[in-house]
């Protein structure tokens, strides 16, 4: 006998679809530049960076676990990345392209070992420990040139993250799809994935259980900053130029993204593919404030509340359903 879904569990399971929705027939009627397939093109090119950063977050907030170093890391990142390439031809050496990507991921797996060790071993508080790495990573990729930007890294190091395949898909929004993907399978067919969600469930029972939680702090951790590494790399690719200041404020749209997609910030809860939604729902406010030309002080005030709203909707329909089993 099927059993019927009551219109709160309905919600509850589709509500990002619902928002993303409701969100795409406004924005159509407040503009009719949105439904177009350029423009969609363009809201994957736009999401592609912070998608990328915003799963890595996922990862370690389903460990219960804030990451708030991404934004630098993925500063510093573009920069190593950039001197690199920049004193091996300026993009036109493969050679230095490939140097330089891996000069990028090389220091940002560091920092987030660091993270790790420091959160798993020596029992600093997540929230203290980005934060440290944060500063200390955001001071790197100010010190790596004395707080100069990189420019004239053109050639073919700007195909990796500005380039187009088929003159019309974003390379950069391709990778982003196939981070997804990949990490989506990862948590649901993997031993370590599954751990993820035991760990930030229950940590002690985790560990009573036989599962090494230090091992898969420090290994999400280090996945967390080479995505945010990776995204770096994509940025300076994409402006031809390394910015020291790249970043800034990605962590809080990365953590935003994620909640709004599912993730419970005491750890057990979430989704790759609910990420991918709530990344594409913050862009897509942006886009329509762009398209009807709503000044930028107005959007973050605009997108505060909508987020807000959001995850109200989400607590609303959680609280009913409890009470309702109750």
């Amino acid at each position: 006998m099927t059993k019927k879904i009551t219109v709160n569990e309905f919600i509850k399971k589709y509500n990002l679809i619902l928002l993303l929705l409701i969100f795409i027939i406004i924005s159509t009627i407040l503009s009719p530049n949105f439904l177009t397939i350029n423009n969609f093109l363009n809201l994957l090119q736009q999401s592609s960076i912070p998608g990328i950063v915003a799963i890595g977050m996922t990862l370690v907030i389903l460990l219960g676990g804030i990451d708030l170093s991404v934004g630098s890391v993925l500063a510093f990142s573009g920069m190593m990345t950039s001197v690199v390439v920049q004193k091996f031809g300026g993009g036109n050496s493969m050679t230095g392209i490939l140097l330089g990507i891996l000069a990028g991921l090389f220091v940002s797996a560091i920092m987030g070992l660091i993270t790790g060790i420091l959160t798993s071993h020596f029992h600093l508080p997540d929230f203290i420990a980005s934060l440290a790495m944060m500063e200390a990573a955001r001071g790197a990729a100010l010190l790596t040139t004395g707080g100069n930007p990189v420019f004239g890294l053109d050639g073919k190091f700007h195909v990796l993250g500005g380039g187009f395949l088929f003159d019309s898909v974003a390379i950069s929004g391709i990778f982003w799809i196939l981070f997804t993907i990949i990490l989506a399978l990862v948590l649901k067919y993997t031993v370590f994935g599954r751990s993820l969600f035991a760990i930030g469930g229950n940590k002690e029972a985790a560990m009573l259980s036989g599962i090494k939680t230090k091992r898969n702090y420090i290994i999400t951790y280090v996945i967390s900053a080479l995505l945010a590494g990776f995204a770096g790399i994509l940025t300076a690719s994409w402006m031809s130029t390394g910015q020291p200041t790249a970043g800034n404020g990605y962590e809080l749209d990365a953590i935003a993204a994620c909640v709004i997609g599912g993730a419970s910030l005491s750890g057990g809860a979430g989704s790759i593919l609910g990420t991918f939604g709530g990344v594409f729902l913050l862009q897509i406010l942006t886009n329509i404030f762009n398209l009807v030309g709503l000044p930028s002080y107005y959007q973050r005030i605009a997108k505060g509340i909508i987020i807000v709203l959001a995850l109200l909707l989400n607590h609303f329909v959680s609280k009913k359903k409890a009470s309702t089993a109750e």
